[in-house]
């Protein structure tokens, strides 16, 4: 019922596997904001205890941010990891959480180090840096790119016979 009330709200849905548990969802940064005009693919897993139990949300293209760790993209959001309440919606998500998330970093409580003391020490820096992920990561072609960066992904497996390895050989070689 969420998930069509997401897609009934104008919100760019995209299923996993034809299923409603897994699912992208197209984010737009807030308006005045330093998101502003940047777009990112949200992955939002959906437990099988919905709406008692919280969904898990992560970004998929790079964001820099205190409270979301870079390369997982996974969200520090306390309303979502600690005082979730099946009250709340997957619209609540996308509409109040995600962009208070955006609009007020908390520097804090970081899942991304690096943001939160360039945050705290320099803030003019930190807002470029911000600005600069959003340029290279957070467009349009950006969302579409990182779908079909995955999907290629999986064509390139190379089994141990086509790289010459094993599990038997050891890493590296002792010096005579």
């Amino acid at each position: 019922m969420d998930v069509m009330k997401l897609m009934m709200s104008d919100y760019n849905v995209e299923t996993i596997n034809d299923g409603l548990n897994e699912f992208n969802v197209k984010f737009h940064g807030p308006k005045e904001s330093l998101y502003e005009g940047g777009v990112w693919k949200i992955r939002v897993e959906l437990p099988d205890a919905y709406p008692f139990k919280s969904p898990s949300i992560g970004f998929v293209n790079k964001i820099f941010h205190p409270n979301v760790d870079e390369l997982s993209g996974s969200v520090c959001l306390d309303v979502i990891n600690q005082s979730w309440s099946p009250m709340f919606d997957l619209l609540n998500i996308f509409e109040v959480f995600l962009p208070q998330l955006l609009l007020y970093p908390n520097p804090s409580d970081p899942l991304n180090g690096d943001a939160a003391s360039l945050m705290m020490k320099d803030r003019k820096q930190y807002d470029q840096k911000v600005k600069e992920y959003c340029e290279r990561y957070a467009k349009k072609e950006d969302i579409t790119k990182s779908t079909a960066d995955n999907e290629s992904d999986d064509d390139d497996d190379i089994t141990d016979e086509e790289t010459g390895s094993s599990d038997d050989e050891i890493a590296g070689h002792v010096d005579p």
